[in-house]
């Protein structure tokens, strides 16, 4: 009974274990759903490819295939710039088609040309997946097949759509035409740059000869730019020239593994380049509109927005921020300014809008038909302009406008007399402590390379500083320098302006400071529209800050008395509210002779727009050349601070004057002793007179004074200071010396002038961006 009952027992819990049996029948009901709604999916889909496969036509190559050129507009959205060329096309026969081409094309582009059904399903869905995220670069077809179908429907849509019909398209080719003739479509319509589209066009541009009598190289040459024509373009610097070359190589494999050449022939035509034919730009890119252009078509390639056959017979239309109003400004200036007959003097401008970061105008130099170096972006060493940033940095520290640095020739770096040092001039002027005011106003080196070291990790925060208000970050020099600032490394003498800098780049950055600290990306594309009337992109502002809006103003107000009564007082003829800085860079001789100046530069700012002017000189090598002795003035405070002013004037016209916010003299915990804004002796004033920031201040006169020669023709200076490093003479108010005296009115001799011999003091430095032994630079 026991065991039965037990039985039982177990008998009667085996209902229970039925539940899970249940439950799997639940699962295959659902699962019987999902396969159900699969099949009837699928069934749907392989419906909705025959239906679009039957309604697709393949368009006429010679009839559907037109391109359209894009053009260019000013801010305005309604002036044009100019236009990208008419693409270059001439239609040959098959026949004509070098072998040597056909052979190259199918090996860097689709080798399995010859046996694929014309499309690659894989490539088609990692294409379609990329694009659809976005972003900088666009993923195409795979086959040769695709690819041609892709020219033939040349719009900017980038959608899953236009794949499936591209895909639909290719299908239908393969089975309707032989690969010979698609073959002869592709190398009739595919894109090889410099504006040309077919192989025929491609040999008269690249190589000046008929597309029949290309050899080996030629032809694999032609083969291997398809793939990216700027990229491998040998024009376009030394570093495509090796990636054409590398591209070559791999293309001329391909061919041996295809059993089309030898490995000899492979060997010898990848030994080197072959000469390229020098064709003349079109006559329409002359002037600066040729640098515009050039400067537009680089940054649609690089934001990603359309490929170069996009760019070049796309049909787009882009929407740039120049203003036609300030680049005739950029351009007019520099012409009036600059003397005449100084061939190999370069000057390029750049106009920036605070608060943007807008690039408004700008000037590239030399005709764009003589020259494509771009000088505003190919930059040059800034010298004392990039003080305005060790200023930012100092303040930011702890420091205060009227904190005092050592205003003494030379200034060693190690404090020890030996080893790196500054001087204010070849001879050296001694100022005693100086104020970062009166350092600032006259461009003091010592002062400056004082601060340097004053401020924790000076050089490296100085740069970061200066990276913040938008100084690219160091990198390998070229003639672009749009995003890059070479030489840009933590060394004693960053402050003093060794790197080099763009003019767009600087006077973004000087931007920041009008725009309260707050920084922009600089940009020159604000929109791009396709053909079709699609966005394509549109550019977003977005600011950070990169200093806080006070530190911003004290830095503006130092910059403010280079205008009005320092190193930069030619700027003043704007006529309105400017900061700005003054730069003489120097170089070392690479003769072993004497430094010379390498580059002179203004830099300043209204509260509505900011500019950078340099001057250099370059000679046939392309490597810098002395201005001194060139120019009849070589410091920035001459041509280019009166180019600026002409400039801003021309550009500013019917624009309201601003002012800028007063100074707000920030004073934080200064990160090291000994900079306190206090004399160290009590100047010596004659009668009623008392100690002031101008060292002696007269009372009232009761009476017409007997005598009102003004002083400076009979002052005596006043003593040295003491060479305690940090402190001395009063704190200065940023007063320049002219003809004007403190004492004016007061008889001669009763009040000594200020020990300040005025004027000397810029920024410069060894062009390599290392610490040479003897940092010096003359006037700015």
């Amino acid at each position: 009974m026991e065991n039965l009952s037990v039985a039982n027992k177990r008998r009667a819990s085996g209902p229970a274990r039925k539940r899970p049996a249940a439950k799997r029948s639940w699962l295959r009901r659902v699962l019987l759903l999902f396969v159900t709604l699969g099949v009837v999916g699928a069934l749907l889909g392989a419906l909705a490819v025959v239906i679009l496969y039957k309604a697709i036509d393949i368009p006429n190559p010679n009839k559907e295939f037109q391109t359209q050129t894009t053009h260019v507009y000013y801010a305005d959205k309604k002036t044009e710039i100019g236009q990208f060329a008419m693409q270059k096309r001439d239609r040959i026969d098959y026949a004509d088609m070098p072998q040597f081409v056909k052979d190259g094309v199918v090996a860097a582009e689709d080798r399995t040309f010859w046996t694929n059904p014309g499309i690659d399903i894989k490539g088609i869905i990692r294409a379609a997946l990329s694009n659809a995220k976005g972003g900088g670069s666009q993923q195409g077809a795979s086959t040769i097949t695709q690819q041609y179908v892709k020219i033939l429907y040349l719009t900017s849509e980038r959608s899953y759509k236009r794949k499936v019909k591209e895909a639909i398209v290719a299908r239908k080719l393969s089975k309707q035409q032989s690969k010979d003739q698609i073959l002869e479509g592709y190398l009739n319509t595919i894109y090889f740059g410099r504006g040309a589209y077919g192989i025929e066009a491609a040999a008269q541009t690249w190589f000046g000869v008929p597309a029949k009598d290309l050899n080996l190289r030629q032809s694999v040459a032609l083969a291997s730019v398809i793939n990216n024509p700027t990229q491998f373009d040998p024009a376009n610097g030394e570093d495509n020239a090796d990636a054409m070359l590398n591209r070559m190589q791999r293309v001329l494999a391909g061919m041996v593994e295809m059993g089309k050449i030898t490995r000899a022939e492979a060997s010898e035509a990848g030994s080197e380049l072959p000469k390229f034919h020098k064709g003349r730009a079109t006559p329409s890119l002359g002037g600066q509109r040729g640098h515009a252009l050039a400067l537009v078509k680089k940054e649609l390639l690089r934001l990603g927005v359309a490929s170069e056959s996009e760019i070049d017979g796309g049909g787009l239309k882009v929407y740039t921020t120049l203003s036609r109003k300030v680049m005739k400004a950029n351009e007019d200036a520099v012409k009036e300014i600059r003397p005449d007959g100084l061939k190999e003097l370069h000057i390029g401008s750049a106009s920036v809008e605070p608060g943007t970061g807008a690039l408004r105008g700008f000037y590239g130099g030399q005709d764009y038909l003589d020259s494509q170096i771009n000088w505003a972006l190919a930059g040059g060493q800034v010298g004392s302009t990039f003080k305005a940033y060790a200023l930012a940095a100092g303040i930011e520290a702890g420091y205060s406008l009227k904190d005092t640095f050592d205003g003494d020739s030379p200034y060693y770096y190690n404090g020890q007399g030996t080893g790196a040092f500054a001087v204010n001039e070849e001879t050296g002027i001694d100022h005693g402590p100086v104020n970062l005011i009166k350092a600032t106003e006259q461009s003091i080196n010592s002062a400056y390379a004082d601060l340097t070291m004053s401020i924790p990790n000076g050089p490296e925060t100085i740069i970061e500083t200066a990276n913040r208000l938008g100084v690219p970050e160091n990198g390998k020099g070229g003639v672009d320098n749009l995003y890059k600032s070479p030489g840009l490394e933590p060394v004693y003498s960053v402050a003093l302006g060794s790197a080099t800098v763009a003019p767009v780049n600087m006077a973004n950055a000087y931007g920041s400071f009008a725009n309260g600290g707050q920084a922009a990306k600089l940009f020159v594309i604000d929109k791009v529209v396709g053909r079709d009337g699609e966005v394509l992109y549109k550019h977003r502002v977005k600011t950070r800050e990169a200093i806080s809006e006070d530190i911003a103003a004290d830095v503006t107000y130092a910059l403010q008395q280079v205008v009005k009564s320092g190193t930069g007082t030619a700027a003043a003829a704007l006529g309105r509210p400017a900061a700005g800085k003054t730069g003489t860079a120097t170089a070392d001789s690479r003769t072993g002779g004497k430094d010379f100046t390498s580059a002179a530069w203004f830099v300043g700012y209204t509260p509505q727009l900011s500019t950078a002017v340099m001057y250099v000189r370059s000679g046939a090598d392309g490597r810098p050349e002395a201005l001194d002795g060139y120019l009849s003035c070589e410091f920035g405070g001459c041509y280019p601070a009166r180019t600026w002013a002409t400039l801003m004037r021309s550009a500013l016209e019917g624009e309201p004057v601003e002012s800028f916010p007063p100074p707000a003299y920030v004073d934080g915990e200064a990160p090291e002793s000994g900079h306190a804004p206090k004399p160290t002796k009590t100047p010596t004033c004659k009668g009623d007179q008392k100690p002031s920031e101008d060292d002696c201040v007269a009372p009232k006169p009761t009476k017409t004074p007997t005598a009102t020669a003004s002083a400076t023709s009979s002052a005596t200076p006043s003593a040295t200071p003491t060479e305690t490093k940090h402190t001395g003479k009063p704190t200065d108010t940023a007063t320049a010396t002219t003809t004007t005296s403190p004492c004016v009115d007061i008889p001669p001799g009763t009040c000594p002038e200020p020990t300040d011999p005025g004027g000397p003091g810029n920024g410069g430095g060894n062009g390599d961006g290392r610490v040479a032994p003897r940092l010096y630079a003359t006037r700015d």
